[in-house]
């Protein structure tokens, strides 16, 4: 649930954010500081009631596909090995679902363990700028896993399993007011729904009392393209058994027919919909946001929906694009709510 203090329904970001021109022509630790420090101050003027650190510290200028949302959590991993020759390469193409990547995050060698992984160092950086209560993201663990070459457990829920245990570890005592899992994977694989929600669930419940438990979906985001084909409702089972306090989904880019499907989703679940499409240059309006909230209530009924939100990340976008884009959030909110702008 959302907290009391908070309207009705709620507005957070996803995660990511436009990694400053200054910051990626002359990175620094000071530099990520200052820049975390304008993240949470550009949505807090915005509005935005639960914002996130921006996940500048994970993105990798050098990457040459994604903006470091593996490697973050990977690369540092006990039994991972980043480096790797053409036999590793070769095999990872092989795997299926995995095209929108050349290479595989890792190569998994031995007994995953903690490593240099740290995120309670990140996220007490983050707590320590944020000015108030803020959202720490950490990527699902069969999202990590199947990004992979397994040259060791010999079976992919083996490998699994070791990722979100790993996870549980360092997801106790965050100090923030919410942790959230991202998958982007799992909608367009939803046969392994109950195998990837005994790993999510093994690292939601490591989150400490107290802290909200969010979990996001979306279908990818590469250069605006959508990487997995599939829709809601396969998934609806999957979502029910998730031990989250709310969802966060991608809907703005989505068809209509997706919002009916969310009505099967336990009432002890909180929804959360995208009403901000991340994948176009386009600035939503209040008035286009308000009728995406009115439309999703209107399916879903009185209550179900408690956070509006942009589909995904905007690291994508220009900044300029995601600054107007999360004040059109939080206007177009406060206009179907009736609030003040």
């Amino acid at each position: 649930m959302a907290n009391a203090s908070m309207p009705r329904i709620a507005t957070t970001t996803v995660g990511s954010y436009p990694v400053p021109d200054w910051l990626a022509a002359m990175p620094s630790e000071q530099g990520v500081v200052d820049a975390m420090r304008i993240v949470f101050a550009t949505q807090r003027q915005a509005g935005i009631d639960l914002p996130t650190d921006g996940e500048l510290y994970r993105f990798d200028v050098n990457h040459p596909e994604t903006n470091g949302m593996i490697e973050y959590f990977t690369r540092p991993m006990a039994g991972i090995q980043s480096r790797f020759g053409r036999a590793d390469v070769e095999a990872f193409t092989r795997k299926e679902g995995m095209g929108f990547r050349t290479r595989p995050a890792g190569v998994v060698t031995g007994p995953l363990g903690e490593g240099s992984l740290n995120l309670i160092a990140d996220c007490e950086r983050a707590a320590e700028v944020a000015g108030g209560a803020f959202k720490f993201t950490v990527t699902s663990p069969y999202m990590l896993a199947r990004t992979l070459l397994d040259r060791h457990y010999g079976d992919f829920e083996s490998l699994l399993m070791a990722v979100a245990g790993v996870l549980a570890d360092q997801v106790r005592g965050l100090p923030c007011a919410c942790v959230q899992v991202d998958e982007a994977n799992i909608p367009g694989n939803p046969e392994d729904g109950p195998l990837a929600a005994r790993a999510i669930n093994r690292v939601l419940d490591a989150v400490d009392n107290g802290t909200m438990r969010a979990v996001h979906f979306c279908f990818g985001n590469y250069g605006g393209q959508v990487i997995q084909k599939g829709a809601w409702k396969p998934l609806i089972g999957f979502l029910n058994e998730l031990h989250c306090d709310h969802l966060v989904l991608e809907l703005a880019h989505r068809p209509a027919s997706d919002l009916e499907a969310l009505r099967e989703i336990d009432p002890r679940i909180g929804i959360g919909i995208g009403v901000i499409d991340i994948k176009v240059n386009p600035i939503e309006t209040a008035d286009e946001v308000a009728r995406r909230i009115e439309a999703a209530e209107r399916q879903l009924g009185p209550g179900r929906v408690q956070w509006v939100h942009p589909d995904c990340g905007f690291w994508m976008l220009k900044r300029s694009i995601a600054d107007r884009k999360i004040a059109a959030l939080v206007k177009g909110r406060n206009r179907y709510l009736g609030t003040s702008e």
